[in-house]
């Protein structure tokens, strides 16, 4: 900030083409590139929340991606504040909200979710059974993205013991961290937290680039079965 307060001491006069109005339309410019590079997020006290606005299906500001079926997915109350229902009949799909910061200045990922029905059979080991009731990613594009971007899947599996991490059987580019297994704790509001960055130097082997955005999915079609989940409360910190 010095640099800055130095300008406006030498600055000379305030018309359009002064420089203490080429300071201030620099400042402005700032403020608003700021807020493009967190857009989708919330940021203070050194926390970049993933908001859930009510929409008149998804979240606003989240955008819808379906592979199989039609997605089926709402904003719900909670005790926690807003979080998202997602219900799968098989069917596959995600919603994603684009959000841009540096992952190793805010490395932590907290998050709420409930499952009440898992996807019968699902194994994130097989190909043609990875299904499952919740997930939550964090995307890495690295261009071209299409092909090149990675994820890291953090998932609620029906056999997968928790824990355990594993590579996609469909995409080279995502890994997996079983957070939990099984139907013992369905039903249930639980916290987690993750360390996105030591994850993805482990996962892959390299320094993560910035985050793009983050996602939650629900599938159950590879099972052709049923599953539904709530997840909110999504946030990073340092």
């Amino acid at each position: 900030m010095r640099p800055i307060f130095k300008h406006c001491e030498n600055a000379g006069g305030n018309g359009p083409g002064s420089p203490l109005s080429r300071l201030v339309l620099k400042t402005l410019l700032a403020v608003l590139l700021f807020f493009v590079a967190f857009k989708g997020a919330q940021a203070a006290d050194g926390i970049i929340r993933a908001l859930i606005p009510a929409g008149e299906s998804a979240p606003r500001g989240w955008k819808v991606k379906e592979w199989k079926g039609k997605a089926d997915i709402s904003v719900v109350k909670t005790q926690f504040g807003n979080a998202v229902h997602l219900k799968s009949a098989n069917t596959s799909s995600a919603i994603y909200r684009e959000m841009a910061f540096d992952i190793k200045e805010f490395p932590y990922l907290s998050w709420r979710w409930k499952v009440t029905k898992l996807p019968k059979g699902a194994d994130v080991r097989k190909r043609s059974a990875d299904d499952q009731a919740a997930q939550v990613y964090v995307v890495f594009p690295r261009w071209p993205e299409s092909v090149n971007s990675r994820l890291i899947g953090y998932i609620w599996d029906s056999s997968a013991p928790a824990g355990q991490t594993f590579h996609s059987t469909k995409s080279k580019n995502t890994k997996y961290v079983v957070m939990k297994s099984g139907p013992t704790e369905l039903g249930e509001w639980f916290q987690e937290k993750r360390n996105v960055y030591e994850d993805y130097r482990t996962l892959f082997k390299e320094e993560p680039p910035k985050a793009g955005s983050v996602s939650i999915m629900i599938d159950s079609d590879d099972t052709d079965s049923a599953a539904e989940s709530f997840i909110g409360d999504i946030y990073f910190s340092k």
